[in-house]
């Protein structure tokens, strides 16, 4: 996957490709970092044929607090 310079545009922007063994295990992980950073939250997971495990990308901003609102 490509990353879109707009993701990065600024410092604190990251963009975070996460594999597990299974998705269980990356949505334990993407809600630890959202509770930490303002994120995009889990996108679709992937799994890539023939390969182990599933994969997300997740964007975050890790200057800002996420908001207790959302």
């Amino acid at each position: 996957m490509k990353i879109d310079a707009q993701h990065i545009s600024e410092p604190g922007l990251v963009v975070l490709d996460a594999t597990a063994a299974d998705e269980g295990t990356l949505r334990a992980v993407m809600d630890c970092l959202q509770q930490r950073w303002a994120t995009s939250g889990i996108t679709p997971v992937r799994r890539t044929p023939r390969e182990p495990g599933v994969t997300v990308r997740m964007y975050a901003d890790v200057g800002r607090q996420p908001d207790p609102f959302d």
